[in-house]
């Protein structure tokens, strides 16, 4: 399990600013970047390499 303490949260440029569903991402972790439910900071969070996340969001930017 990563260690998420020293995460900087912000929320996602695409949230809406309604506080309904939002993501928050973390990525100044060495190594990896970290998303969760902005809805439940204490949850869970997901973890990527920040190789696979950058693929991710570079798909992303292409499908809209």
């Amino acid at each position: 399990m990563a260690d998420l303490t020293g995460a900087r949260w912000r929320k996602s440029t695409r949230s809406a600013g309604n506080g309904g569903e939002c993501v928050e991402v973390a990525d100044n972790l060495p190594g990896l970047v970290a998303v969760r439910d902005s809805k439940d900071p204490s949850g869970p969070a997901l973890t990527f390499a920040p190789d696979a996340w950058a693929a991710f969001t570079d798909q992303l930017k292409r499908t809209r």
